[in-house]
């Protein structure tokens, strides 16, 4: 076996782990166009994957997970730090020596009868001074055909790191995708990330939410950078110029759709456009001029499937049109494609589902598709990918952007008084839950900066690190920070905002407010645009005047209620910056007035 390194860590390391799980035989990923076909005709030939239909959708595969195997799993994902104060309140702990332990009793001799898979990828372009290179170990040739897709694999990846100790080390072992041995166990003082007894994606592409959240964001606390779960979009307007802008919302606000967004009619044929840089996670750095950069560290879309559609996403449905993997979307028998309930109106009769069943989309009442069913699309595939994506030195950014779903509490937009506040405005990001299936209706879910669940160290500590970012920077070339809400409802129950295309307009408004030529009137929870200042053209008989001043309009009554379930979700952080504590009292008092 020709190893492609000679880097003596990265050996030593696998080595050692050769030793562990004892495969029968091992593959170095090269990154070749070869290797990849002939894995895909391994993975084919064994039931692994099946090829789709090459005329209407070259290239693209289907998999299907096993059942109890579909999602990430929160309850069983751990950060291992040294000691359950670095790991803080929102995350699981586990003590590093015991999880260590455990993990390598049952990943031992769990590569018998298996092949060992050598990824080294890089978080970001190779080469660039964002970027972070790892190594993942697997047994799932899936896992190798995603991250083919998702990172930039390869020899050209171990040149780059040369002989250098900072990379990361991934071992994913399948085992016996027993969830009661489950774990996702992330080690940030020692760039290790463990994962065992899955197979589904966000559990075992390690370069994900494992590498480009929970090890980054504890790697940019220590190197001063930063990692977040944010969508990076250029906005060009009909000077031609690209502004940039970073958002962060939790699940099922719509990240993905404004990452791809389609301008809205009057706004194109005056020379609109959005460009997307990244619909997920954004490393973001200072650069030489002392604005903040980001890139974004992928190198594909991990994209839900379900509700993906031409008039939801044309861009995210485009960009699966060629070389894409499908996972536990239903099977279309009759031209060999795929579907998922919310593609279009036409369910296939004669199909299987998700679980590989005969299903009739037509008569049956259990879905085609998982409702987590996802496609791993690559980047150049979007339609609006920008020019800049591979820009190894980022993209500036003008604005930060929060958002949640909120019926009644949050205006449309409203921007923060400077960037401390907008930090606090971050951390209080929120949603209400949509679904029964989640349990109540309408329960606030707080959500912070969308990265509760992806934060690698102590969320108090996170928030600390946002405001000494803001300490370095100048506060001329700061981005500005905004809070978003699509989702304002009327006394019935409607949304008052069209949403999709139509947030535009709020963007527009932001770029505007970045730029010093926008008005704004001056609340008690930040500056909110004046009514004049959404542009509502094309949207007659849609927005009416009446209904901006609602969705615009600030109540300090129920501000003043979420003063108290914010001050409640504050008393769970030990560390919680004093800053932050400063900005709790000062939004009391100005409710109160």
């Amino acid at each position: 076996m020709e190893k492609l390194t000679t880097n003596k860590t990265v050996l030593d390391w696998i080595e050692d782990k050769i030793a562990l799980v004892k495969p029968d035989n091992i593959v170095w990923i090269d990154g070749s166009a070869e290797q990849i076909e002939a894995l895909r005709a391994e993975a084919v030939s064994t039931g692994e994957m099946i090829k789709l239909n090459e005329d209407l959708l070259p290239d693209c595969y289907l998999h299907r997970t096993a059942v109890n195997d579909v999602a990430r799993v929160e309850a069983r994902t751990f950060i291992c730090a040294p000691t359950k104060e670095e790991a803080g309140p929102t995350n699981n702990w586990m003590d590093p020596a015991e999880a260590y332990k455990m993990l390598y009793d049952i990943a031992r001799d769990s590569y018998k009868g298996r092949t060992m898979y050598i990824i080294p990828y890089s978080m970001g372009p190779v080469g660039s001074k964002f970027s972070k290179i790892g190594i993942e170990l697997t047994d799932s040739i899936y896992v190798v055909l995603n991250m083919a897709i998702m990172t930039r694999t390869g020899t050209a990846v171990l040149e780059a790191l040369g002989d250098s100790n900072d990379w990361v080390r991934g071992l994913h072992c399948k085992c016996q995708i027993d969830e009661e041995k489950r774990y996702i166990c992330q080690f940030p003082q020692d760039n290790t990330i463990i994962s065992v007894n899955s197979g589904y994606g966000g559990n075992v592409l390690l370069g994900k939410k494992c590498f480009a959240l929970r090890i980054a964001s504890y790697q940019g606390k220590q190197e001063g950078w930063q990692a977040e779960h944010m969508l990076i979009l250029g906005l060009q307007r009909p000077d031609g110029k690209i502004r940039y802008i970073c958002a962060a919302f939790p699940s099922a606000c719509g990240k993905t759709n404004l990452a791809m967004l389609i301008p809205p009619e009057g706004y194109y044929k005056k020379g609109y456009r959005v460009w997307c840089v990244g619909d997920d996670i954004s490393w973001i750095r200072k650069g030489a001029d002392g604005r903040l950069y980001a890139i974004n560290p992928e190198n594909g879309f991990f994209g839900v499937a379900p509700g993906t559609n031409e008039k939801s996403n044309p861009n995210a449905l485009a960009s699966t049109r060629q070389g894409t993997i499908f996972t536990n979307v239903a099977h279309n028998l009759d031209n060999n494609t795929v579907w998922w309930e919310g593609l279009d109106k036409n369910p296939p009769e004669h199909a299987m589902d998700w679980t590989g069943k005969p299903w009739n989309g037509k008569t049956s009442d259990v879905k085609g598709a998982h409702p987590n069913s996802r496609f791993t699309a690559p980047a150049k595939n979007c339609p609006c990918i920008s020019s800049e994506f591979e820009n190894p030195d980022g993209v500036p950014i003008s604005a930060f952007v929060f958002g949640g779903r909120r019926a009644k509490l949050a205006p449309l937009v409203y921007q923060s008084r400077d960037w401390n506040h907008g930090v606090f405005v971050g951390s209080i990001v929120a949603s209400e839950t949509t679904a029964a299936a989640a349990g109540a209706v309408g329960v606030v879910r707080r959500d912070p900066m969308a990265m509760l669940p992806f934060c690698g160290y102590n969320m108090g500590d996170y928030w600390q690190h946002w405001i000494d970012i803001g300490k370095t920077l100048d506060p001329d070339k700061a981005p500005k920070m905004f809070n978003v809400n699509w989702f304002r409802k009327d006394a019935d129950g409607n949304f008052l905002w069209p949403g999709f295309g139509d947030n535009l307009r709020v963007l527009d408004w932001i770029i505007d407010r970045c730029e010093g030529t926008a008005d704004a009137e001056e609340t008690a929870i930040g500056f909110v645009p004046r009514k004049e200042d959404i542009n509502l053209e094309g949207l007659e008989g849609v927005v009416s005047d009446e209904q901006l001043a609602e969705i615009l309009s600030v109540d300090n009554a129920l501000w003043k209620e979420e003063a108290a379930g914010i001050e409640e979700f504050y008393a769970k952080f030990d560390r919680l910056p004093p800053t932050l504590k400063a900005e709790l009292e000062d939004l009391k008092a100005r409710v109160a007035e």
